[in-house]
């Protein structure tokens, strides 16, 4: 199993650069960068884990350049987003940026999105429904890899459409890079096994891990598809327990992405610690 690390990617946080070739010297297979452009000020959606929006939420920088600065740090680690809002930027734009990212970088960047859990948020960004997001998302992952593999790429859903364009370059992975979708719900992990690369939880929401792997394979299945095909990519908050990390192991999940708690994210000087503690156990993951 892989080691990653994600970051919410503010000022306050480790430089990239600092941040990657830190990661890379370790033995860490990837970094991942979150995503949110703006939060609206009137917001009236209520953050998911109750209370108040920690404030880096409001600061994070663009992932797509705090990335290209690790790529240009290190040769080996991966680059992900996790996770990028697709939905909120404009289409071509952004399957440029991902080719763009993919090929300086040598082939090295994976995909996580997510429909995003602000209404308001959503709506400054996209003109589709709210209550239809998942179907928007589909659509949006499968014009994205249109435009990444076809010379004269063009799509026809229900709520993106374009007729025939240029746009190149391509990525340097053929296809484009992996996609994984983060999603926890029934919906959104039917639409994970159905559609997507690979599935991205949060194991503090999955209830019995093992049970909910379990489930979402035969949900791969139930698709038509291999479950050996979709990866599973579990993000964690540092809780020190590193047994936990053999447990994901054993249970066949190819990455784990490991973050400082929330109660630690306005405070940078945790995190260097927190990658030495956990490169320990990275060659165990790895038997």
């Amino acid at each position: 199993m892989h080691l990653a690390f994600s970051s919410m990617n503010t000022l306050r946080d480790p430089h990239p650069a600092e941040l990657a070739r830190a990661l890379e010297d370790r033995g860490f297979e990837s970094l991942w960068y979150g995503e949110h452009s703006h939060i609206p000020c009137s917001r009236k959606t209520p953050y998911p884990p109750g209370g108040e929006m920690p404030l880096p939420y409001r600061t994070m920088m663009d992932p797509y350049l705090s990335l290209m600065t690790a790529a240009n740090a290190t040769t080996r680690l991966k680059l992900g987003t996790g996770i990028a809002l697709l939905m909120e930027r404009d289409l071509f734009a952004q399957a440029k940026t991902i080719a763009t990212l993919d090929q300086l970088s040598n082939g090295r960047v994976m995909i996580g999105t997510g429909v995003g859990w602000n209404q308001e948020e959503f709506e400054n960004a996209n003109p589709h429904p709210f209550n239809k997001r998942y179907a928007v998302m589909r659509e949006t992952v499968a014009a994205t890899r249109a435009l990444w593999r076809e010379e004269e790429a063009s799509y026809q859903g229900q709520y993106i459409r374009f007729d025939p364009v240029w746009a190149d370059p391509k990525p340097l992975q053929p296809g484009g890079p992996k996609v994984f979708l983060g999603a926890m719900g029934p919906l959104g992990r039917k639409h994970a096994a159905a559609w997507a690369d690979g599935w991205y939880p949060v194991d503090v929401a999955m209830g019995d891990v093992e049970q909910s792997v379990s489930s979402f394979r035969e949900e791969v299945r139930a698709a038509g598809r291999d479950p050996d095909d979709v990866e599973i990519n579990i993000q964690i908050m540092d809780t020190g327990n590193l047994d936990k990390l053999k447990q994901y192991r054993d249970m066949g999940i190819e990455r784990a992405t490991i973050g400082v708690a929330m109660d630690l994210w306005d405070k940078p000087e945790a995190v260097m610690p927190m990658i030495d503690k956990y490169a320990k156990v990275i060659p165990e993951l790895q038997d």
